[in-house]
């Protein structure tokens, strides 16, 4: 059966096919993320209008480099939420729409359970039940997963998500925006020998997490340096982005494989913008090696907002028949 996703929780538009056993024929996404720059965060009416202006082209764009039309489509799979209510009711009511005019089944999936299920388009071999972190730029968890319809939340952050954490951070250092790209850049152009350290708040609950205070910890060290005047040299700015970077991933290991190991389970996916970044991808496969849990983490090209992990979800969902109709409204919790 083949599976049209449509993903627009946020600032993409994104359309995928995917075919037997997860196949991704199509992947296409537009992004307004360039129109958001200036001003150092998503615009939502920004998001919206972009959205309802691509979303046709992209559906017809993937169905196009699958080679297939509506009518070899056998389901729809769109999400419905959490997201930005104007985008997420451009892709349900265009995936409502399209459904109900050629007859095809819809399903609804949860955007964060979707970032989850980006594992399966690039793993085979996954057994459930496992623990799944999510790291984005608005959302921080850690879910047990006993299967795609049965998602226990285990802990999430207080305040702000890890990427909203790296976005601020950039903006304190003057590194624009997206943060995370760059913040991971500059880290990578430290020593790392400068002594200097920073920790992330003691969290709630023991798989919580707290990022907001490390951000004022850093706005605060960073205001002590232009105390003088001066600006700050370029290889103190990169060590305080290795210093913060190695906090906020020593952090997130430490939560998920305390989770997964107090609820002994043998797997770890990740899944999200942030799982595209190196270190912590290093510093999973790291503690991996020293025990026995497995990690996994997405092809960086589906750690983004993409519909091709919403149309695999989306499938598994349906097979345990979870259906949508032109009822279907937005689930923003």
């Amino acid at each position: 059966m083949y599976v049209l996703g449509i993903e627009t929780s946020c600032d993409e538009t994104s359309a995928a096919v995917i075919g037997g056993a997860g196949r991704v024929l199509s992947n296409v996404t537009a992004s307004s993320l360039n129109l958001h720059r200036k001003y150092g965060g998503i615009i939502p009416e920004i998001a919206f209008r972009m959205q309802l202006d691509s979303i046709a082209g992209v559906c017809d764009c993937a169905l196009g480099e699958a080679g297939l039309t509506l009518n070899d489509i056998g389901l729809i799979a769109v999400t419905n939420g959490p997201g930005l209510a104007g985008s997420l009711n451009v892709g349900v009511n265009f995936a409502k729409s399209v459904s109900f005019s050629a007859g095809i089944p819809l399903t609804a999936v949860n955007h964060l359970h979707g970032h989850i299920y980006a594992n399966f388009l690039s793993h085979r071999g996954i057994k459930f039940p496992f623990a799944a972190l999510i790291v984005s730029g608005g959302h921080t968890s850690i879910y047990r997963v006993e299967d795609c319809d049965s998602m226990e939340e285990m802990g999430s952050t207080a305040d702000d998500a890890c990427g909203e954490a790296y976005d601020k951070v950039a903006k304190i250092l003057g590194l624009g925006y997206p943060g995370g790209p760059v913040i991971e850049r500059r880290a990578a152009l430290s020593s790392g020998g400068s002594g200097l350290r920073f920790n992330c708040s003691a969290a709630g609950s023991r798989y919580g997490f707290s990022f907001s205070g490390i951000k004022t910890a850093v706005l605060y060290y960073v205001s002590s340096l232009k105390r003088s005047g001066a600006r700050v040299p370029a290889g103190t700015v990169n060590d305080i982005a290795y210093a913060f970077q190695e906090a906020v991933v020593g952090t997130l290991a430490d939560k998920t494989f305390a989770a997964a190991s107090d609820r002994h389970l043998r797997d770890i996916l990740v899944g999200g913008g942030v799982a595209a970044n190196s270190r912590l991808r290093r510093e999973f496969e790291r503690r991996a090696a020293k025990t026995r849990i497995k990690v996994f983490f997405p092809e960086k090209r589906f750690c983004l907002d993409n519909g091709a992990m919403i149309a695999c979800l989306g499938r598994s969902l349906y097979r345990k028949g979870v259906r949508a109709g032109t009822e279907l409204g937005l689930d923003l919790d």
